[in-house]
């Protein structure tokens, strides 16, 4: 066989080698290991498990599937406490060696795992846990937030009830854990930067069955009660507003998920006309709401609330992400990056984009509870557009500032 025989014989032989290659199926890659924080029982276990429906719609109308790449979902109880979710973080990490952490749901969870989370370079997407100073002081590389921080829907509330409402003295009462101090703060500042004074602070502790001997403390001299609970507390204290006959003398205001949808469900007239702000509503008229609402009606037979639409957002801030990468999770780099620049346009609550540390820009909702339809729903009246988690101060000033707590701002004007 001549030279140039062999030479033309090879060059086939490697076409057709080469065209077989592109010819065999590819191996599909492994599945993404998510992991999902979230609490099961206990005093959150309400909020908890809608939450967890949020991540179970958003995955089912992906099937199961992420830039044609399987979901594999471990989802794990924390029980709502501190030493728990450290040891459920560790699970994920350590024995499912998930690839990207969604939760957990309260704030205090969240400072609990953090540093855990830090030293093992583990990406969290936080679609609920409000805690202030994950993206303020204590940012890290490792977390973002679908939704908004603990004081940021109050800031705007504490300007509007001062200067629309004309309110110049109020009480507040809220839950006496982190979520509950922050949303206190975040209203406090703003409400008496605008003229205003809170003249009382309550503490009942998370899970308080009887709001009676609290309701025998709340001055009455007031324009407005600020009530901050999460889970079932909502639903207790409104119907002691009514039974202790504050309603109709006393104007109640409700921090972001007092009224919650998840709520609004066992709650009747005795919450009619409170007004609350958060960043979302079931109420909202864009049609990614309305497509996300009927799903969720549909799957679940209720309207979906703060908690499952921040897990469904985080599905929506992952997809984006794995799609830019083309599915590469794995690189982790590449991956953290691609998600501090995440910007969403339609999510259910509207436009999304992240600032430099990790947490939503978006619209703040002023909400008030109706009736329609025979049903209780928050009602949007107002809308405070792109509510940075800094408000209108100054960036620099407020992060040198003591971070929000139990007596931060000090409550100069309490007797």
């Amino acid at each position: 066989m001549c030279r140039l025989t062999r030479q033309v014989l090879g060059a086939s032989l490697a076409l057709l080698a080469a065209m077989a290659a592109l010819a065999a199926p590819v191996q599909a890659a492994e599945p993404i290991r998510l992991g999902f924080l979230t609490i099961k029982t206990g005093a959150l276990a309400a909020p908890g498990k809608e939450m967890e429906n949020g991540i179970l719609l958003f995955l089912e109308e992906n099937q199961q599937t992420l830039a044609g790449r399987k979901v594999e979902l471990t989802s794990l109880d924390t029980t709502g406490t501190p030493a728990v979710s450290l040891t459920k973080t560790r699970e994920l990490v350590e024995r499912a060696k998930v690839h990207v952490i969604i939760g957990p749901l309260a704030a205090f969870e969240a400072y609990a795992i953090i540093q855990y989370v830090n030293d093992n370079k583990v990406p969290l997407i936080s679609p609920s846990a409000a805690a202030d100073d994950l993206t303020q002081r204590k940012a890290t590389p490792y977390f973002v937030r679908a939704a908004s921080t603990s004081s940021q829907p109050m800031h705007p509330f504490g300007t509007y009830a001062a200067k629309t409402l004309g309110y110049k003295r109020i009480a507040t009462i809220a839950d006496d854990f982190a979520f509950g101090h922050e949303l206190v703060a975040g209203f406090h500042r703003t409400f008496e930067d605008a003229g205003g004074q809170v003249v009382q602070k309550l503490w009942p502790p998370l899970g308080t069955v009887d709001f009676g001997p609290y309701m025998g403390q709340l001055k009455k001299d007031v324009d407005a009660v600020f009530g901050g609970f999460a889970g079932i507390g909502g639903v207790r204290f409104a119907k002691a507003f009514q039974e202790y006959g504050l309603k109709g003398k006393v104007a109640y205001l409700a921090g972001q998920v007092a009224v919650d949808e998840a709520l609004l469900r066992n709650m009747g007239d005795e919450v009619l006309g409170a007004l609350s702000t958060a960043h979302y509503s079931a109420a909202l008229q864009n049609p990614t709401n309305q497509r996300f609402v009927q799903a969720y009606r549909q799957k679940f037979g209720q309207d979906p609330g703060y908690y499952p639409e921040g897990a469904y957002v985080a599905g929506q801030m992952l997809k984006q992400v794995l799609t830019k990468l083309g599915g590469r999770i794995e690189d982790r780099e590449a991956f953290l990056k691609a998600l501090r620049e995440v910007s969403v346009p339609d999510t259910p609550a509207g436009p999304l984009r992240l600032d430099k540390h990790g947490q939503p820009v978006q619209n703040i909702y002023l909400r008030k509870v109706e009736r329609k339809d025979g049903r209780l729903q928050n009602t949007v009246v107002h809308t405070f557009e792109n509510i940075s988690q800094f408000y209108t101060y100054n960036e620099a000033e407020y992060l040198k500032a003591p971070p929000y707590g139990r007596d931060v701002p000090p409550c100069k004007h309490c007797q």
